[in-house]
């Protein structure tokens, strides 16, 4: 696999690689692929009858780790991939995904991942995603996931994503149905700024008994950009939800959160928390007093907010 170094520094900014990966991977460089390997636990097999690929990781795989990064650098380009997962029954496995677009042109680049996840029974999945946009082209970039979950009996998966910077436009689509005694975690971090705008449309089903699903997002609108945050749970058994939407606004930036809980079983524990503001004087002010001025104080403050 030989990438140039712009796709080089994309690569060590949404998956912290700065060489070839070790274990399976897969690398999509502008809508085709640059690199893949696979090892005795887990395969991936290209779609035949659309983009994408079936990353298959199979029964006794324990602590390993996929890298499935996609790399944009050509403006105009509208990329949209569909990926599969299928996790065995009692697997364990670490997915590190994430989308790097560099657009140097005046024309609108764009990548669609739609990634579906099957969990087996006990298995476990740790799905990393970090999204990114740069260049010094007018054109926009744009980033839309939509992500499906669908977790076994005794199933785990912690979803960890974070659009770091550089992103005009998003629109993140998550929708999840757990089993009996199933457990999801997502952690999402956000950042706009200028103009941009993102939206989070989050959807979770507690079908089984024992189910738990804990969803937090943070994010910081800054200068004129706007972010919404629309979620719905559903606890149809005897389950725990828990969410959490906690926003700082800047400048002109603007934050809108619509939660919904909906508990169709006498024994559906569902909470839902919301905060979005301006950071506290009090903050800025002693963050000053200690020789710091205040954009080295805001800055300090947001990425303790974010870490």
């Amino acid at each position: 696999m030989k990438l140039d170094p712009v796709k080089m520094q994309l690569l060590k900014t949404i998956a912290d690689l700065e060489a070839v990966p070790e274990g399976a991977y897969n690398v999509r460089d502008n809508g085709t692929l640059a690199g893949r390997n696979t090892t005795a636990h887990i395969d991936i097999v290209s779609k035949t009858d659309k983009p994408g690929i079936d990353i298959i990781v199979r029964e006794g795989t324990k602590n390993e780790r996929v890298d499935i990064p996609v790399l944009l650098t050509q403006t105009g380009l509208k990329d949209l991939v569909y990926n599969d997962f299928y996790i065995a029954d009692g697997a364990d496995v670490l997915i590190v995904a994430g989308c790097g677009i560099h657009n140097d042109g005046g024309e609108l680049s764009q990548h669609d991942g739609v990634h579906t996840f099957h969990v087996g029974k006990n298995a476990h999945v740790k799905y990393v995603e970090k999204h990114y946009g740069e260049g010094e082209g007018t054109g926009e970039r744009v980033l839309n996931p939509t992500t499906v979950i669908e977790i076994d009996e005794g199933g785990s998966l912690e979803m960890d994503t974070v659009q770091i910077k550089g992103v005009d436009s998003t629109y993140r689509k998550t929708s999840a149905v757990l089993a009996k005694d199933a457990k999801l975690l997502i952690t999402e971090k956000i950042m706009t700024h200028g103009r941009q705008t993102a939206t989070t449309d989050f959807y979770v089903k507690l079908g089984g008994d024992g189910s738990s699903a804990h969803v937090i997002s943070r994010s910081v609108a800054k200068g004129q950009s706007h972010q919404q945050f629309l979620l719905s749970v559903d606890g149809d058994a005897a389950c725990y939800g828990h969410t959490e939407c906690d926003a700082i606004v800047l400048e002109g930036g603007t934050v809108s959160a619509v939660p919904k809980v909906n508990a169709n079983n006498v024994d559906a524990r569902l909470i839902h928390e919301a905060a979005i503001g301006k950071i506290a004087g009090d903050q800025l002010d002693k963050l000053m007093t200690l020789g710091l001025s205040e954009a080295e104080a805001e800055e300090m403050i947001i990425n303790g907010f974010l870490k």
